[in-house]
């Protein structure tokens, strides 16, 4: 007669039911259309909150800087650049004003939160994001 399972048993027994449901999203699911644009899009809609926020919080206007063609991306004047994944196309609409040259441009945040305004979009895989800074509050969102 029986009388139970040891402690042991039912770890083993937690332990091979805890691999198998590792593995079942890495077989079945794969990767992603277009999930390399929305990680693009997300980091550069908080690198645009981050500029914000420097700004606010140091009183002086503080830009974001984006070059297309290279498709590297800066925080302020002195930042290092960050790359995009090569295989995404990148465009960025802000003001006349803060164009550099014809594939690289800025968006200038002020120590109020507001900023001159702009969009990147980003499309790769199928997909395409945008990220919008409203130029009256600053505020940056993400749609697809």
């Amino acid at each position: 007669m029986s009388r139970g399972y040891t402690l042991f048993e039912v770890l083993v027994t937690l332990a091979i039911i805890g691999m198998v449901l590792a593995a079942v999203p890495l077989v079945a699911g794969g990767p992603r259309p277009g999930a390399e644009a929305r990680a693009a899009a997300i980091e550069l809609a908080s690198a645009l909150r981050r500029t914000r926020s420097e700004a606010i919080a140091g009183f002086r206007a503080n830009i974001f800087y984006l070059d297309t063609e290279r498709r590297v991306y800066r925080v302020g004047a002195g930042g290092d650049e960050n790359p995009l994944p090569e295989n995404l196309t990148v465009s960025l609409y802000t003001a006349r004003s803060e164009l550099v040259d014809g594939d690289a441009g800025r968006i200038r945040f002020f120590p109020d939160g507001s900023a001159t305004g702009g969009r990147v979009t980003l499309a790769g895989g199928g997909q395409s994001y945008v990220v919008a800074v409203d130029w009256l509050t600053g505020a940056v969102g993400m749609e697809q």
